[in-house]
């Protein structure tokens, strides 16, 4: 698949949310809920294909009388495309009702000359300054709330220890695949790579605070972007590698339109509630070119999308 996003969501554990789902009636989206909110982390179009994810960004923060939640804006994206961010950027007065964000939208443009292209595009916020990035292909990018760290050479832990690692173990991503053959070493790479949840390099964290509330890693999303379809795989509980589930596998037959392909089994239950509300805090973008060119890139309650293990 030409675009690959890994997707890790931090938040107070205790802030509930709703795994992946069809959670906003008479829309095509599918992603998680914050109930708190009512927006997502992120959301994908199976059908075009494409998708929308967000991470908190430092700055200062957006007037309380005027704020608004930032989990609007993955369903945005998702729904109207790169258009959107590109809309966002020149509206100034939109944009001073956000905290801080880097927001991410890849998609699948058909219509070039050289046939179907993916492509990402970032939107970043520091509640003073926008920024629009188109995210070089072929390529691997990391994203933190510090910002676009690697490859861009800027000091951070966490793009030191994985940017190189993601981009030498590309994996296929194949939407007709199991997670464990479609994801390969990425799916070990995402379990954390061995390091320990308070190690500053580390992905997927963990920390007790003070006053008694635990910030940590609540779910991580596999997503991949082709002209040939779609795969969003999601894992409820970082630390039990057994929780992964493919929540829309979606293979485009050209010429005939979409197939749907999904199991029936239910989604795992997330008893605890735990979950970030608005922030992947961490994110590989790595769109491409299609395979047959080998350049690759080197990131209301409602019916939960059938997902199967």
């Amino acid at each position: 698949m030409p675009l690959l996003l890994l997707g890790f969501r931090d938040e107070f554990t205790g802030r509930p949310w709703q795994p992946p789902g069809r959670h906003w009636p008479g829309s095509p989206l599918v992603g998680g809920l914050d109930e708190q909110a009512g927006g997502t982390w992120l959301a994908v179009d199976p059908g075009l294909p494409r998708a929308a994810c967000i991470l908190n960004a430092r700055g200062p923060q957006a007037p309380a009388s005027t704020r608004r939640s930032r989990g609007e804006l993955p369903l945005r994206a998702a729904a109207e495309g790169q258009e959107a961010l590109r809309h966002l950027h020149g509206d100034r007065h939109t944009l001073a009702r956000y905290d801080p964000f880097f927001l991410i939208c890849a998609d699948v443009n058909r219509q070039t000359p050289n046939g179907p292209r993916a492509g990402a595009l970032m939107l970043s916020w520091d509640g003073t300054r926008a920024a629009l990035e188109q995210l070089k292909s072929p390529g691997t990018h990391v994203i933190t709330n510090a910002g676009h760290t690697y490859p861009s050479g800027r000091e951070d832990a966490k793009a030191e220890h994985f940017g190189a690692k993601f981009a030498a173990h590309r994996p296929d991503a194949d939407p007709a695949a199991t997670i464990k053959d479609a994801w390969a070493d990425w799916l070990t790479l995402a379990g954390g790579d061995g390091l320990s949840e308070t190690d500053p390099a580390a992905i997927v964290v963990r920390h007790e605070l003070p006053d008694g509330q635990v910030y940590g890693t609540t779910s991580v999303s596999l997503v991949a972007l082709g002209a040939s379809g779609l795969r969003y795989d999601f894992q409820p509980v970082p630390a039990d590698p057994t929780t992964w589930y493919s929540v829309v596998t979606q293979r485009v037959a050209l010429g005939k339109g979409p197939a749907v392909v999904a199991g029936r089994s239910p989604a795992p239950s997330l008893a605890q509630a735990p979950g970030p509300a608005l922030a992947s805090r961490f994110a590989y973008c790595s769109p491409g070119r299609p395979r047959s060119k080998p350049l690759e890139l080197r990131r209301t309650r409602s019916t939960p999308a059938s997902p199967s293990r």
